[in-house]
């Protein structure tokens, strides 16, 4: 390619092809160059230094421990983020295929008949969760309930989230709160269990809401779901 160019090295190539005013004539300040090897060992090394403390906020940050079996079988199995052909280079179908197992596993666990697999985490996938019992509504019904046991995080961001839909977001206590009252409530989101990990039983508030004709929207843990009665 450079001999059709006319050029005599790549860097003649770059001299005219790169403007001299965006470059930068200097070394870089990487230091020596490492292989592989010993660049994992500095890495952990430096990584070595974090000082690791027991976490005791709550409101759904806790810590968690994923069974070797399936560390092995599924995080760290390359059948997942390897290409399946010589001609497919993407991941597409090890990522279906994961995702696919992820519903199934959603949908057995919650004891729903169907599940998605999105990537939202937990406060922007019930701010979704709230735009869809408005646009259900069809958009006619214009405030939302949210218990105020929900994680402080998520009820910032449904509420952030219903302000540009013109929502109006009520936080207060599901024991107490009148739903057959309030004509105008597209939808109601419970915690299961509660931010302070408390387990209540939402029965009750879940037959009221429905037959307010308000949709209900449960925030849960799925490894609590293993023990706990599951919302389906």
């Amino acid at each position: 390619m450079l001999a059709f160019l006319g050029m005599q090295d790549i860097n003649q190539l770059i001299d005219q092809t790169v403007p001299s005013s965006i470059r930068n004539n200097r070394d870089l300040e990487v230091g020596p160059a490492l292989s592989e090897t010993e660049a994992l060992a500095k890495l952990k090394a430096m990584a070595s230094k974090n000082k690791l403390y027991q976490n005791h906020i709550g409101m759904g940050y806790h810590g968690t421990l994923t069974p070797h079996v399936l560390l092995r079988n599924i995080l760290e199995n390359p059948g997942w983020h390897t290409q399946y052909t010589p001609y497919q280079a993407e991941i597409a179908q090890g990522r279906l295929e994961s995702l696919l197992n992820y519903q199934t596993m959603v949908a057995d666990i919650t004891g729903l008949p169907v599940a998605n697999a999105s990537l939202l985490d937990e406060a922007t996938a019930a701010a979704e969760a709230m735009s869809m019992c408005f646009n259900i509504a069809r958009r006619k019904k214009k405030s939302f309930f949210v218990s105020e046991l929900v994680h402080p995080q998520t009820i910032d961001l449904v509420k952030t989230r219903a302000e540009g839909f013109g929502v109006e977001v009520i936080v207060g206590d599901h024991k107490t709160y009148d739903v057959a009252a309030n004509k105008d409530l597209c939808g109601t989101l419970i915690q299961y269990p509660a931010t302070d990990g408390s387990i209540d039983d939402y029965e009750p508030f879940i037959a009221a809401s429905k037959s307010a004709g308000a949709k209900v929207v449960m925030a849960t843990d799925l490894l609590a779901l293993t023990t706990l009665k599951s919302p389906g």
